[in-house]
């Protein structure tokens, strides 16, 4: 039976576990139990926070995680829900949203491959922050809070690496606030290239980005959609931006380096 007291939460009784209806809850749920786990010891010990964990600290931090997967779109943590795992994106990209008293949407931050997520709630026991939203298809792995806590409790570095993390997100959140006054070019700008940073295991300004709808584009940047549209052809009138099946690339950073947007 399915336990409906707990969203997610999935209770299976001897009679009803067989290994066909478990893969259908599973692939139901965003997960599929028959395939090889996503993120092994080494994928994780590549990510810069948890390079200075051994194995036996890898494997807890491992601990009965779940593979899941998200077409665009789809809402993966919502704002006010309790934190009570947090997430590892494995690929794709997702945005960081909040609205507005006025019920306006405002993008806070965009993950990529390798970035981590629901930390916070988790570890201070509060309610998440902000909604967490698919822009593209997705894969990710969703981690237990005990082993994580328990390792910050007991290993400084693994500590000191967390906050290294949160004090690089701050200063990204400074840096892109402080440009919501600047001009509609320099913030779409700043916008594609952080799209492609995003998108990019190098962290290239020049990666190409993933087909988005020019509205979503507008909402990272911080503008109105026609000011976006306008702006954009505007680029691509320049030689800027180029588009390629949806995709788009910056051509030219001058402008960006003109701008003091190369970080």
């Amino acid at each position: 039976m399915i336990d409906e007291g707990k969203r997610g939460f999935v209770s299976l009784s001897p009679s009803e576990s067989s290994p066909g209806l478990q893969v259908a809850l599973g692939v139901a749920l965003g997960f599929d139990p028959t395939q090889t786990p996503m993120l092994s010891r080494d994928d994780l010990q590549s990510i810069a926070l948890f390079e200075s964990l051994n194995d036996k600290q890898l494997d807890q931090i491992l601990d009965r995680h779940r593979d899941l997967s998200h077409q665009a779109d789809q809402v993966i943590v919502m704002e006010q829900d309790w934190g009570e795992s947090l997430f590892l994106l494995c690929d794709g990209l997702a945005k960081v949203r909040t609205y507005t008293a006025d019920g306006d949407e405002v993008v806070m931050s965009l993950l990529g491959a390798g970035d981590l997520f629901g930390e916070m709630a988790a570890l201070d026991g509060g309610t998440r922050s902000a909604d967490v939203v698919a822009l593209t298809q997705l894969r990710l792995v969703k981690l237990r809070v005990p082993p994580f806590a328990d390792l910050l409790a007991k290993d400084a570095v693994f500590a000191l690496s967390l906050a290294k993390l949160e004090a690089s997100r701050l200063r990204d959140l400074n840096r892109r606030f402080a440009l919501q006054t600047a001009d509609a070019t320099t913030r779409l700008l700043d916008s594609l290239s952080y799209l492609a940073r995003k998108s990019s295991a190098q962290n290239d300004p020049q990666a190409s980005i993933p087909p988005l709808a020019q509205l979503e584009i507008a909402l990272i940047a911080g503008l109105a959609r026609e000011t976006a549209s306008r702006t954009l052809s505007k680029l691509r009138t320049r030689g800027t931006v180029i588009e390629n099946n949806g995709r788009l690339h910056l051509a030219d950073l001058k402008p960006l380096e003109k701008r003091g947007l190369m970080y």
